[in-house]
């Protein structure tokens, strides 16, 4: 059990690679807490997941929601040891049919989520990287 007692962070962990990712910390000792925006997939990331984790209802293309979460983790867990920023999506069109909004909207969660996810939770994680 290589994660024991350590508290995970998984961004986008409700489906696809975070949720699989959520499954293998778990398997590995962790606490995990997955966040998303969609409460349907946060209620069946929760019972998929189990009693031990935790799913949170957070936008990560929000710095205000993401720096509530990372307060309240740090509050009721003291800590966080790992975080995954895994949040993002994409969109297939034709590249004509690209508008700016779509480009705009993109960025934000595949770039700002991320970023400001490590910006709000660096000062939390363990000083000098990770630890056995």
């Amino acid at each position: 059990m290589k994660l024991k007692n350590k508290v995970a962070l998984i961004t986008g962990g409700t489906s696809g690679i975070g949720l699989e990712a959520a499954k293998l910390f778990q398997k590995e000792g962790a606490t995990v807490i997955v966040t998303g925006t969609t409460q349907s997939r946060l209620d069946e990331a929760a019972r998929i997941l189990g009693d031990s984790a935790i799913a949170l209802k957070v936008d990560s293309r929000d710095p205000a929601q993401i720096d509530r979460a990372i307060v309240d983790i740090v509050e009721s867990h003291g800590r966080i040891d790992i975080v995954f920023a895994n949040a993002g999506a994409g969109q297939a069109a034709p590249l004509e049919a690209v508008t700016p909004e779509q480009i705009e909207a993109q960025f934000s969660l595949n770039f700002n989520g991320v970023f400001f996810t490590i910006q709000k939770a660096a000062p939390h994680l363990p000083k000098g990287g990770a630890s056995p």
